[in-house]
Parts: C-alpha cells; structure tokens; sequence
C-alpha cells in the first residue's frame, strides 16, 4: 500500500485489481485476478440511419440493388470499426494484466476523445496506475491523478450505467482528495460512497467494489477519536461506519469471488481482530500470508500478514 491518507492512494490501491465484467462481458482469469477481455460495443442506429438519409437525398435514382449494395458497404464499414474498437479492449486488457503499465497508457491515450465509457474508464485507470509508479516524479504525478479524475468523470457522464465507470470515479475522487486538504477529502467521502454502491448495485459480482467499500468503512471505523474530533468540528455529521460493517463487506467480496485478492484475505484478519475474535483472525491472516505472491503489494501483504500473527501469538 502507498501511505498517502486514509482516503486516498492508500485507502484505494487495492482497487486498482481489475473488475469482473457484467453480463455482456467475457471474463477469463490470469495469474489469479478476474481481467475483463471482451465488451460488446453496440452501433448508434440513429446515426447510422441518419447517414444513410442524407446520402440517399442526394442521388435523383439509385436502383434497388444500388441501395443494397451501399447498405452492405455502409454495414461493413460498421461493423469493421466495432471490431477494431473490440480488438483495442482486448489489447488493452492484455496490456493491463501483464502489467505494461506505460504501452496500456500510451495505447489508451489514442482514444482520450472517445465517447465510449468502456475506453474512458480504462484510461482513467492506466492514468492513475502510472501515476503510482515509483519512477514518476510528483509533479508528473499530481499531473496524471487529476488527469485520470477527468477521464473517469468523462465516463460517467458518457455512461451512467457503467458500473466500472462508478468504481474508478470512486477510486479517483479519493485520489485528488489527497492534493486538495482535508476537508476536501472527508466530504468527498460521502460521494465516494455512493459512487461505490452504485457500482455494486450496477454489477453485484464485481468482488473489488464490495472489497472497496468495506475498506471505506473500515478506514472510518478505525479513526482515532481526535481524527473523529477533527471531523466533526468540520461536518456536523461526519462519515462514521463499524468493523462489523466492515467484515460484513469483506465476507461478502469473498463469497462472490473466493479467494481472488490477498489483501481481502488480510482485511478480514484485521477486522477480525478489531473485534476482538482471535480465532478468526488467525484463520484469515494464514490465508493472507500463504496466499501465492504476484505482485508487490501481495508481498506486503504477506509481511503484514506475519507481522500480525507474531503479535496475536505473543
């Protein structure tokens, strides 16, 4: 985990594990992680059909076979363009789960103009992952957070009814909330949430946006009382939550999609052990650490995981 806040890189790292896909989407598993490959992008028929109009309006006579004809080239250039569209997902979802951080940004960026959801919350999530690499300087940085906030934002308005769209504008929010002060950060918290369960109604298989949710509550669970003292002398009713709301969220990212992320696997130790149940919070917190590691944070994760069990075996 990147320390930068509760509510920012920190609080949400653990999100940048890709999503499962909805109905209309094939997901396929790599190295352990749920990967999204294949969208179905549908054709906008008005504009189709409109084209089509105007280029019939303009000719005196066009046999019926002339007509056909064009609808079949016209039909072809279509179709051409959503399977180059499908084949840019497809790669860009490769790119992303073989962990090509600046050729998946570089690909994506061709389509910052794109009115297509499915691209701009790809994008978002690219800007914001390589924004967290070590190499990148911190103006870069603060350059690229913001930068994925507006691609997420783009895709929401672009689809309302992308539950990807809900989750990165989620994770982005609380990203720049880090760059814009405290009481930024606790109010855009509420919006956070709603963006999340939003995601979660949109598409309740997505294990990460119930993981992330959970963690929300467990980072106002965990405030220490001056944090909670500060808060509320900014908002009358600041963001509260319970370890038992928590682990309820935990248990159930579980359920979905057992297994498919170290860090849930720590958290439910760690919740456990905020609740005073030690026997269940050693049950996760071995699974935590023998969980196989392919990545840095699984390392760290294993590391907490131990570090942890050490101290309940004190």
């Amino acid at each position: 985990m990147h320390g930068r806040g509760m509510a920012g890189a920190t609080f949400m790292r653990f999100a940048a594990r890709t999503v499962l896909s909805a109905p209309a989407c094939k997901a396929v598993k790599i190295r352990g992680y749920h990967r999204q490959y294949l969208t179905i992008f549908r054709s906008n028929t008005s504009t189709i059909n409109g084209g089509r109009t105007a280029f019939l309006l303009t000719l005196p006579v066009l046999s019926y076979l002339g007509v056909e004809a064009y609808r079949t080239v016209q039909s072809a250039t279509v179709v051409h363009a959503l399977e180059k569209a499908e084949e840019a997902v497809e790669q860009a979802d490769y790119l992303y789960s073989c962990g090509e951080t600046e050729k998946l940004y570089q690909l994506l960026l061709q389509y910052k103009d794109s009115d297509d959801a499915e691209f701009l919350w790809r994008l978002a999530r690219a800007s914001r992952d390589l924004s967290l690499l070590a190499h990148i300087a911190a103006d870069e940085k603060k350059r690229l957070t913001f930068e994925a906030f507006e691609y997420a934002k783009k895709a929401l308005e672009k689809n309302e009814a992308c539950f990807a769209a809900h989750k990165w504008y989620a994770v982005c929010l609380s990203d720049i909330g880090d760059y814009e002060g405290v009481k930024v950060k606790i109010g855009n918290s509420y919006i956070i949430k709603e963006h999340l369960q939003r995601a979660i109604e949109l598409n309740p298989k997505d294990a990460t946006s119930i993981h992330i949710l959970g963690y929300w509550c467990f980072a106002f669970a965990e405030l220490a009382w001056y944090q909670r003292k500060v808060a509320a002398m900014i908002f009358a009713s600041p963001p509260t939550a319970t370890y038992e709301e928590a682990l309820a969220f935990f248990l159930k990212a579980e359920e979905v999609d057992p297994n498919f992320y170290s860090k849930n696997l720590l958290m439910l130790g760690k919740s456990y052990m905020s609740l005073k149940d030690q026997g269940n919070a050693v049950l996760w917190l071995r699974k935590a650490r023998d969980y196989p590691p392919h990545t840095e944070e699984d390392k760290e994760v294993h590391k907490e995981a131990l570090d942890l069990l050490k101290k309940l075996s004190a």
